[in-house]
């Protein structure tokens, strides 16, 4: 596997732990400007980003798919391998993301 590639894994994970931090901590705002509790709307907006995340961190899925095709079509297999460790690098950035801020809010939210 080439240099590049482990760039982007590792700007993978940060890119969606960034998306869930950061939106999460913004969004709390939002539920103290309208007399919510803010901790737990962390929570809560955490959890919803999750998914957004992952995609905002792969690129968004049109690339992902597209890499997957070429793969099973023109039989590399190191693109399905690569695009398959970056899904699971933003899955890991999202869920330490995930970790953290129920750590700082020491709730759990089911």
């Amino acid at each position: 596997m080439e240099e590049r590639f482990f760039a982007q894994f590792i700007h993978c994970f940060f890119i969606a732990f960034g998306v869930i931090i950061g939106g999460s901590l913004i969004g709390s705002i939002g539920a103290f400007a309208t007399g919510d509790a803010p901790l737990t709307e962390v929570l809560r907006i955490g959890k919803k980003l999750g998914i957004w995340a992952i995609v905002a961190a792969i690129g968004g899925t049109f690339d992902a798919i597209e890499k997957f095709q070429d793969g099973f079509l023109e039989g590399t297999s190191i693109e399905i391998l690569k695009q398959g460790l970056l899904i699971l690098s933003a899955m890991g950035g999202a869920k330490t993301a995930m970790i953290i801020l129920e750590w700082l809010v020491q709730e759990e939210i089911t």
